[in-house]
């Protein structure tokens, strides 16, 4: 029998919370019965919400606190606001043992400063990273970093190649896991010195974890050939807007081009089932989860606009990286 596994659930942050929270443990629950959930709290609101759910009293523990963390809070007002909130005792938990991964959909800096005050970083990582999964034609690719870190060297680069495969082979097993830098070019004399001297010592120093495919440009990261993107956080994060904000313009114009005219709705009935597929390959709350790596423990940060299934989704993230030894895998392969 699988080992148990304890999430620890910041339930109070993000849109609509805790009601989408509630409901996306509820829908989780379902799947996955060896998950156990700590969940961190206004009492007096989680617990009328859990008594209208089918999720058993064994499968949880309800801590209250009626503080928490705003999503206009800076990272360092977060911090400030003390050790009662339930963003910082569902870190807490991970620290002490009590729980294997946290899970917020709260506010992003302050989930990662108060992770990185309480959890220890994997020995030889110097930066953590955050990731994030983005699809491809053959599946999904795993992105880092997409804002950590603003600049990086060579090491760090190197470092999160590693990262980003273990959690590549934590979430998906059965494949290869194939890195590529994000440059402005795929021969090896295009982008900067950092970039070119990551390519020399991933091109000549194998790892087991992963295969090492030089470069891609952004125009390519969708085609499936690599599936672990690595760049620096100010790169990743530029292309993970723009992403999104292409993935959104497409989606918004179809739909107009689709409702606008007779003829329009006419074939969007014709072609609804290809429609629906389109739609569900562009839906942001499939590839709901980012993954703050480098840490002795898994922090999971769920999208604050997200619906339940988007929460879902991100508690599926958080249990594969217990289940695929996320952390075992990073520490096997960092020397």
């Amino acid at each position: 029998m699988t080992p148990q596994i304890t999430i620890a659930v910041d339930a109070m942050g993000g849109d609509n919370a805790p009601i989408k929270v509630i409901d996306g443990i509820e829908l989780h629950s379902k799947e996955s019965e060896n998950i156990f959930y700590n969940i961190y709290g206004d009492q007096d609101i989680i617990s009328n919400l859990l008594s209208k759910k089918k999720l058993k009293k064994n499968r949880y523990n309800l801590i209250h606190t009626k503080d928490k963390i705003e999503g206009e809070d800076s990272a360092l007002s977060a911090a400030k606001k003390g050790k009662n909130t339930s963003m910082w005792l569902a870190v807490e938990s991970v620290k002490l043992k009590k729980s294997d991964a946290i899970i917020s959909a709260g506010n992003t800096g302050a989930l990662f400063v108060l992770a990185k005050m309480n959890l220890e970083m994997i020995e030889n990582i110097d930066k953590p990273a955050l990731s994030g999964l983005w699809p491809n034609k053959r599946g999904l690719n795993v992105v880092l970093d997409l804002g950590a870190n603003v600049e990086c060297n060579e090491k760090n680069l190197i470092d999160f190649s590693i990262m980003g495969s273990a959690l590549h082979k934590a979430l998906f097993p059965n494949e290869i896991s194939k890195v590529a830098l994000l440059n402005i070019g795929s021969e090896e004399i295009k982008g900067n010195n950092i970039i070119k001297n990551t390519y020399q010592k991933l091109n000549t120093k194998q790892n087991k974890l992963f295969e090492f495919h030089g470069y891609v440009e952004g125009n390519n990261i969708m085609e499936g050939s690599v599936n672990v993107i690595v760049t620096d956080g100010f790169t990743g994060n530029i292309a993970l807007k723009t992403a999104e904000g292409t993935a959104n313009f497409i989606t918004s114009e179809l739909k107009n081009a689709l409702s606008s005219t007779f003829i329009g709705k006419v074939s969007s009935l014709m072609n609804i089932k290809n429609l629906n597929n389109f739609k569900k390959k562009l839906d942001p709350r499939i590839y709901n989860g980012a993954i703050l790596l480098g840490l002795n423990s898994p922090v999971i940060k769920s999208h604050g606009s997200t619906d339940y299934i988007g929460f879902y989704n991100s508690l599926k993230v958080c249990e594969k990286t217990i289940k695929g030894r996320l952390i075992e895998k990073i520490k096997e392969n960092i020397n």
